[in-house]
């Protein structure tokens, strides 16, 4: 059985999931997402090598770090998932520059307890003020883990080129994506382009595009409640292409994801805007 329910509260984003044949296609968040495998086994890709999260396995994924994810055999999946605005965190743990969990699991009973416990608060719409005590509970945790400092002189992530790809790739999210454009601006050919970018970020422009563009409209569904408006902005055809697109990455459709929020949740969504 698939099932995936997400609520929103102070600033963060709760994912409960169980899962037995839908399989996430690449995606990545611009969020930093923490989560625990409750069931099953999680069997995902990231950084080019296969992932297993048994029972209890804490699992981190790093801002624009793509990933895919399934369940390992029939017997199916549950966990649930944190994502987490990036300036949030680092306030959370005390640093100012970004940092990146430089282990994708870590199987510690404590910090798992306390993702989970946060994640019930949000799912069970606790108060908010419970839910921030409960986030810096859990980043009293994560300092106590792998993280290390991003390196900005590492080409796979900071390349110039690439920087200035994402830039132009999402500065037009609302229009075809233009490779003609893009090549002449960085003085590539079209092959070159493809190849230096999926060799530096694990996908391709086009890909990334269409990531980029589900996540805006993520972003607008959660500001404004309104879905057509999101369909419009971001260049989708029409709602079945969003959905078909929304669900690939976060399980569920657009139309789905809007009802997840009571109308409590919708004013305190419009309200931390």
């Amino acid at each position: 059985m698939e099932k995936f329910l997400y609520k929103k509260s102070a600033g963060i984003t709760a994912l409960s999931a169980s899962m037995t044949e839908f399989k996430y296609k690449k995606h990545a968040h611009k969020e930093y997402a923490i989560g625990v495998t409750l069931r099953g086994i999680q069997h995902y890709h990231i950084d080019g090598s296969l992932q297993l999260s048994h029972q209890n396995g804490v699992m981190f994924f790093n801002p624009e770090q793509v990933h895919d994810g399934m369940a390992h055999d029939k017997s199916g999946l549950d966990y649930v998932m944190l994502y987490i605005d990036t300036q949030m965190l680092l306030e959370g743990i005390g640093k100012k520059d970004i940092v990146r969990f430089s282990t994708p699991i870590v199987y510690d009973d404590r910090l798992g307890q306390r993702v989970v416990s946060l994640s019930q608060a949000i799912l069970g719409e606790k108060d908010e003020a419970l839910c921030c005590e409960l986030f810096l509970s859990l980043t009293d945790s994560l300092m106590q883990t792998n993280l290390s400092s991003d390196d900005k002189s590492d080409d796979k992530k900071d390349s110039a080129i690439i920087r200035k790809a994402k830039d132009m790739i999402y500065g037009n999210l609302e229009h075809v994506l233009k490779l003609d454009e893009i090549c002449t601006e960085l003085d590539l050919s079209k092959y070159q382009f493809i190849r230096i970018f999926k060799a530096h970020t694990g996908i391709s422009p086009y890909q990334y595009f269409l990531n980029c563009k589900v996540e805006r409209a993520k972003q607008l569904i959660e500001k404004n409640r309104d879905i057509y408006s999101a369909v419009a902005a971001c260049g989708f055809f029409d709602l079945t292409h969003l959905n078909k697109h929304f669900k690939s990455v976060y399980g569920t459709t657009a139309l789905e994801y809007i009802s997840h929020f009571s109308p409590i949740d919708q004013l305190s969504l419009k309200k931390s805007e």
